[in-house]
């Protein structure tokens, strides 16, 4: 009894020992002596004993890997490090296993190269400013070249690209001049602008300032002609009133003496008088005379 109680305790242990459990984002390859056999995917599986290895244990997550600048050499002759990043995913743990021994160095080397080849056919200006079509052929070829291996390129990133140091300092000073010309053009369309402004300004101001004077003008004329038109029509209206009266003879000589009164309280030297006014003049002193005659005789009564 203790024999086969043994065997079954050992066949136990066997058993538990070779259960396995893949989590999430991994598979696992197997081999059968020697030779491969299966992918086990996420989930529990069984080991043969003794006859089934685990090759390699692959992980499916996408990976990140900087490679090291890469001098490379452009149209125009002018070599400069280049460094990349290569975001890739395994898709395949079989092929990724027996596909390509180190495929992180096949990958960095594949990465050279392909980047000598790109940037052989640009200039050192077109280098420096096509940025997305360098990642995009890239990815493109590298995506196409690692396929067999399992292995599948997302993205592809040109991290740096360091011309030589005259290279460097050239194209310092051409940012420099060409920062100080857009400043000066700034500078000048900002004084033309602000001469501009001035000039309509005044322009306006000329404007409104002889519409003032316009305006001013028209309204003195037309209050002085307001004022001659009332003048007018008072005098108008007096003739009206004044024949409508009927005066006589005599209220036309009284009125007449009244003129005579203000003519002669000017300075002019030489006056004309009508007869008919001289008459009523003399009336008009003799009988002055005749009442201061009548008022003597009576201041002196009294005595």
């Amino acid at each position: 009894m203790t024999i086969p109680i043994l065997l079954i305790f050992i066949l136990i242990i066997l058993i538990i020992t070779n259960i396995r459990i893949v989590p999430q984002a991994e598979s696992s390859v197997i081999e059968r002596l020697g030779a491969y056999h299966m992918t086990w995917e996420v989930g529990i599986h069984f080991k043969v004993p003794l006859i089934d290895k685990i090759s390699k244990k692959v992980s499916l997550k996408e990976r990140v890997v900087d490679f090291p600048p890469q001098p490379v050499i452009t149209k125009d002759n002018v070599t400069m490090q280049i460094d990349t990043v290569i975001y890739y995913q395994i898709t395949d743990a079989k092929l990724y296993a027996y596909g390509v021994d180190n495929p992180i160095s096949a990958i960095e080397n594949l990465t050279a190269t392909t980047l000598r080849n790109i940037i052989g056919d640009l200039e050192l200006d077109e280098t420096l400013t096509s940025r997305d079509i360098i990642n995009t052929k890239m990815r493109s070829i590298l995506d196409e070249a690692t396929d067999p291996w399992g292995i599948k390129i997302n993205r592809v990133e040109v991290k740096n690209i360091i011309p030589p140091i005259d290279i460097q300092q050239a194209m310092e000073k051409q940012m420099r001049a060409e920062r100080e010309r857009r400043e000066t053009m700034l500078r000048a369309e900002g004084e033309k602008r602000s001469a501009i402004l001035i000039a309509e300004g005044q322009k306006e101001s000329t404007i409104l300032r002889a519409e003032a004077q316009k305006e001013a003008a028209i309204r003195e004329a037309e209050g002085q002609s307001e004022a001659i038109l009332k003048v007018q029509n008072a005098t108008a209206e007096g003739l009206k009133m004044l024949k409508a009266a009927a005066p006589d003879q005599a209220v036309i000589a009284l009125k007449s003496l009244e003129t005579f009164a203000k003519v002669a309280d000017g300075k002019a030297t030489k006056i004309i008088i009508p007869s008919e006014i001289q008459a009523l003049a003399g009336l008009a002193t003799s009988i002055s005379e005749i009442l201061k005659t009548e008022e003597l005789p009576q201041e002196k009564s009294p005595e």
